[in-house]
């Protein structure tokens, strides 16, 4: 009889000071998604994930535990981060606490970003 060994689940964290929320494998970081807040909103502008780890769809497991998170704390989404966007369309369940990305919330990201 042989053994079968499964790998641990990712594990999603949110990273307040770092402003991004971080997927792990075997404890090390395998891809971000990156916010800042604007009141009540959480605006996302960017997710990525290492080239080591595409395609183990881990980008929809971490956007999924993010936004669940936001969904938790009280706040809305703004999707400016266009992997989001997508994952929003496919999954209507965050429609209620998704808000439009406007010029103004673009203007004043770029502010937040230095850009």
């Amino acid at each position: 009889m042989t053994e079968q060994t499964t790998a641990p689940a990712p594990v999603v964290r949110r990273v307040d000071s770092r402003h991004r929320y971080e997927i792990l494998v075997d404890g090390e970081r395998a891809g971000l998604t990156a916010y800042r807040d604007r009141d009540d909103r959480r605006v996302f502008f960017h997710t990525e994930v290492d080239e080591a780890y595409a395609g183990q769809g881990l980008a929809a497991i971490l956007v999924e535990a993010a936004l669940t998170d936001v969904r938790a704390s009280g706040m809305r989404i703004v999707p400016v981060c266009p992997y989001v966007a997508k994952f929003l369309k496919k999954h209507e369940e965050f429609a209620d606490i998704t808000d439009p990305v406007t010029p103004e919330v673009r203007q004043w990201l770029d502010g937040q970003l230095g850009r």
